[in-house]
């Protein structure tokens, strides 16, 4: 990570190379904190529960895929490694919200409404979906890309005016 100063509530990385480079182990770890987070509990924001995608993918939940992969195509995503580092990184940003470093927007996309948590210094963004009573995980993901971060500040912006 960069040198920046992030915030005290924002947990440390969760990186590969503690694990001696064993994949398989590293893994079983990040999907750990996973699970504790978004299946043994729930993080709440704007008073309501954040749930994820529950359908199981060679064993794991569709939602925890999507937050250490990238990829378009479903089937041929593969994983990243600063998704994985920053696992935990997802309910931390859910539930400090409201801290002036974060910027969050809501936006209209195929007539749901997605809500952006973004913590611009530290480069990693958490998108939930809105339902009558729940949010839904969408997707997490570190905002490394010139391109992206440019396309983030112009969203916010726009939904600031």
């Amino acid at each position: 990570m960069s040198d920046i100063d992030t915030p005290d509530w924002l947990p440390d990385l969760i990186e590969l190379e503690d694990f001696s480079g064993d994949w398989q182990r590293y893994e079983d770890e990040v999907y750990a904190k996973f699970y504790t987070d978004f299946v043994e509990s729930k993080p709440i924001f704007q008073s309501m529960p954040v749930y994820i995608k529950r359908e199981l993918v060679k064993g794991k939940e569709r939602g925890f895929w999507h937050c250490i992969q990238e990829g378009k195509v479903e089937k041929e995503r593969t994983p990243n490694l600063r998704r994985c580092e920053r696992i935990t990184w997802i309910r931390a940003l859910i539930e400090n919200a409201d801290d002036p470093l974060i910027k969050k927007w809501p936006k209209r996309k195929k007539g749901k409404i997605r809500f952006s948590i973004w913590l611009e210094e530290a480069d990693y963004l958490v998108i939930l979906e809105k339902r009558s009573n729940c949010w839904i995980l969408w997707t997490a993901f570190y905002t490394d890309w010139p391109h992206t971060r440019k396309k983030l500040r112009k969203e916010y912006e726009e939904s600031h005016k």
